[in-house]
């Protein structure tokens, strides 16, 4: 899948307007219509960086085009890096969660 594929079934699982992402991630509007739509020139490794947060993707996945990294890997991935930077009494909090679903 091409990144412009990519970010617009993203976008649209999200439910997030192209207006919305825009806001969201600081690219405009009519950017990111192109990134889905035309073969733009390369964006820059911010633009996508600020994308792939916004729809909390990892940035190796959208610049994955063999689709080797799965959607569902990078989104578990994207999780876990937030995980690591949390404090450790909202960790607790995760694990104890997760040990409830698990009964």
């Amino acid at each position: 899948m091409k990144l412009g594929e990519k970010l617009k079934k993203l976008r649209k699982d999200k439910k997030f307007t192209l207006e919305e992402l825009a806001e969201i991630a600081g690219p405009s509007k009519s950017y990111i219509w192109e990134l889905e739509n035309k073969n733009p020139p390369k964006p820059s490794a911010d633009t996508l960086l600020k994308l792939a947060n916004a729809l909390d993707v990892t940035l190796d996945y959208l610049l994955d085009t063999e689709n080797e990294i799965s959607e569902g890997d990078a989104i578990d991935a994207k999780f876990y890096r937030r995980y690591q930077k949390m404090d450790s009494k909202t960790k607790e909090k995760i694990r104890d969660m997760i040990d409830i679903w698990d009964d």
